[in-house]
């Protein structure tokens, strides 16, 4: 806050990240002024669809043959041909009535065959007197059995999945199988991060009351594993003026800010939010650690976070302000709420009196057990943690359930319900 103002009532945790989540919402019709990008399927993960997949061809694109055996035409006993048809080959010549051919899974069926028997239901039976070889059913034979027929999961042109579904490992499973090389997904939420202070390093030990920093190397990533496109991190020091250019001159969705963000003598984040005409949307959450951080709209399509200086506090407002914000801005649909992901502590944790905690935890035999080394300023418990558990003020007891959030990097909770998706993104594939 700039000097002479009172001090702001800070935001409840939970409405401080439902406000983010709104603000990605409501700068999203800005974003979505920015064109779909085409990207080859191997780099589509995780993105989300800008344009409904259509089937490019049937699927199956013709009749497939559901199981190794034998591929017969009318009532048996059948006669032998001695070809078999492979996965990938061509397939045999028409088949007869009375006519069978060994068939492999995936092979193309033959024309006029009028089912598939698999070969633990069938018997092959001696030669004949003219060398033929007869084929018996083990048991009765339903015209069409296993044989997969061409169409039938979908036609071409048929949409598979509506815009606004993420991209997850099945669907680009879905798309290869549909035909597709690329896929036109939404362009990712550009973020620019400024490192603020004169005291940071960015090599070597740390001395004379400098220190490493370690916000620069750890957000960039974070914030991709988040799913935006980060233009650049930028080390700024305290310079208020050079602060209001890179604020005022980025071309990103985002700017996140680290430190700044309280009353000291060179926090300037809020006196250049004052010059740059930005909306203050939250001054201070009711959080621990983290208090200070901040969500600022510079203009219709535009916002900053202003992270706080110390390490795990950085980390918490970005799960509290940043992460929210992003999940909307990447424009995925909102679809039925789940609830959040939970698990019964194992041991109890000491609680704010008034603000809600965020603290490392790990997963262990279906526990939560929360980590040490959670201070402000240490990195030490989240870089081993699996999650971060949301404490109500005044702590909670061993055996109580707390929702976790999930760590962008972190692919499942094993001992817990199911991770939390990122708001705005689930249920986007249920129509």
């Amino acid at each position: 806050m700039t000097p002479g103002r009172p001090a702001p009532a800070a935001t409840p945790w939970p409405q401080a990240r439902a406000l983010a989540a709104r603000a990605g919402a409501g700068a999203r019709a800005a974003a979505a002024e920015r064109p779909p990008v085409r990207v080859p399927l191997g780099q589509a993960l995780g993105r989300t669809l800008a344009e409904p997949l259509r089937a490019l061809t049937d699927l199956p694109s013709f009749d497939s043959s559901a199981m190794d055996g034998w591929a017969v035409a009318g009532p048996g006993p059948w006669t032998v041909r001695e070809e078999a048809v492979l996965a990938g080959h061509a397939g045999a010549g028409p088949l007869a009535p009375g006519e069978a051919v060994r068939i492999a899974t995936g092979a193309r069926v033959p024309a006029g065959a009028t089912a598939v028997l698999r070969s633990e239901h069938a018997r092959v039976g001696d030669p004949g007197s003219a060398g033929t070889v007869l084929l018996h059913p083990l048991r009765e034979v339903v015209t069409g059995q296993d044989i997969r027929p061409r169409g039938q999961e979908c036609r071409t042109g048929d949409e598979l999945l509506p815009v606004g579904c993420p991209v997850t490992p099945a669907v680009l499973g879905l798309a290869a199988a549909a035909g597709y090389d690329e896929a036109a997904v939404l362009p990712r939420p550009r973020v620019e991060v400024l490192v603020l202070g004169d005291e940071l390093l960015t090599s070597g030990l740390p001395h004379d009351g400098l220190i490493r920093d370690a916000l620069g190397p750890m957000l960039g990533p974070w914030l991709t594993a988040l799913g935006a496109e980060v233009l650049a991190t930028r080390r700024i020091g305290d310079d208020a003026e050079a602060l209001y250019a890179a604020v005022t001159g980025s071309a990103a969705e985002l700017v996140v800010t680290t430190g700044g963000t309280a009353a000291g003598p060179v926090d300037h984040v809020h006196r250049v939010l004052d010059k740059a005409g930005a909306a203050l949307l939250v001054d201070g959450v009711e959080v621990r650690p983290g208090h200070p951080m901040l969500l600022a709209r510079l203009d219709a399509g535009r916002h900053l976070v202003g992270l706080p200086g110390n390490p795990l506090a950085a980390v918490s407002g970005l799960l509290t302000l940043a992460a929210p914000l992003l999940a909307a801005l990447a424009g995925a649909g909102a679809g039925t709420p789940v609830e959040p992901a939970s698990a019964p502590l194992r041991d109890g944790v000491q609680g704010h009196p008034h603000d809600t905690r965020l603290v490392p935890v790990v997963h262990r035999d279906g526990l939560l057990v929360p980590l040490h080394y959670n201070g402000p300023a240490m990195l030490r418990g989240i870089a081993a943690a699996d999650g971060m558990a949301v404490v109500p003020p005044g702590g909670a007891e061993p055996g109580r359930r707390l929702e976790i959030l999930a760590l962008p990097w972190a692919a499942t909770t094993p001992t817990a319900t199911p991770p939390v998706p990122l708001p705005g993104r689930e249920g986007a594939c249920f129509t």
